[in-house]
């Protein structure tokens, strides 16, 4: 009988950048199926490092560290290839193969654009192209960036993905297309079993949209709760000011300390340097 498919496990987590202290020290985060995640935090706070790894693009050590589906976010790769797994960052590229990254910005169309996207459900593809709004005849060289912005979110929602990993990927839509966009999220959540975590700083409309909140501080898991057990917005009602009172408090305590991360015992040597807990150049080519 095949094993379940559970939502985002991170167990023990330890991460640093080449050359730097570590970022993420002993980090654990549960996400189950089905979630609406909102990721929380300040700038620097690791939030985009933590996507970045749930999506991939940068090795832990060990296998079991970092589990999305039952799977090792690093190490099996069918997750990206066959698009369960989806992360869209704030860039404007995306990413085929070997070819690494695209850039948006090219003298073609969004059609050129969108219908490159093969073996996808067409009427999803209508559906997306629909609600976000897309004149196929755009030329991606001379458009706005919240209309290139919106090629892009449709590109990476093409597949059904069941993790979908987001960056700040609606700073430049507007209202209408924003809500609209974080509704169809929700039913993917509700209908299909998807999980969606979410990373921003704009705040409006999700006091009902999300169903997780996870808020991290310099490396650091804060809070991991149920929307429905967060004291202070049963008294509030509202998000943005409850995040403020956090933040405000979070600037007032100590910097934190950086922590020696002691080389794992019995650890096989790595072609990416000393430590399997460290992200370089090299590791990113190899991804």
């Amino acid at each position: 009988m095949a094993e379940p498919r559970s939502g985002i496990e991170v167990t023990g987590m330890q991460f640093a950048y080449d050359g730097q202290p570590p970022l993420f020290t002993r980090f654990n985060l549960r996400v189950p199926s089905g979630s609406c995640c909102l990721l929380i935090g300040a700038n620097g706070s690791g939030k985009t490092t933590l996507l970045r790894i749930l999506a991939g693009k940068h090795m832990v050590g060990g296998r079991d560290v970092v589990r999305v589906l039952n799977c090792s976010a690093f190490h099996d790769t069918h997750l990206v290839c066959s698009g369960e797994l989806s992360h869209l960052g704030e860039s404007w590229n995306k990413t085929i193969g070997s070819a690494g990254d695209v850039p948006l910005q090219g003298d073609f169309s969004a059609e050129h654009m969108i219908f490159g996207v093969e073996g996808v459900d067409p009427h999803r593809r209508d559906k997306l192209i629909d609600l976000l709004d897309i004149d196929l005849q755009w030329r991606m060289h001379k458009v706005s960036d919240g209309q290139r912005r919106r090629v892009q979110i449709c590109m990476g929602l093409l597949r059904p993905y069941m993790v979908l990993l987001l960056d700040e990927v609606t700073v430049d839509l507007d209202v209408v297309t924003r809500m609209d966009l974080l509704n169809f999220f929700k039913e993917e959540c509700e209908q299909r079993g998807a999980i969606i975590v979410y990373a921003t700083h704009i705040f409006d409309g999700l006091e009902t949209w999300a169903t997780e909140l996870a808020y991290i501080q310099d490396g650091l898991l804060r809070r991991s709760a149920k929307m429905a057990d967060i004291d202070e917005l049963k008294s509030s009602n509202n998000l943005l000011s409850v995040v403020e009172q956090w933040l405000r408090s979070e600037a007032k305590l100590p910097k934190k300390e950086a922590v020696n991360v002691p080389a794992q015992v019995g650890s096989r040597s790595s072609p990416f340097g000393s430590s399997l807990l460290r992200s370089s150049r090299h590791m990113a080519y190899y991804r």
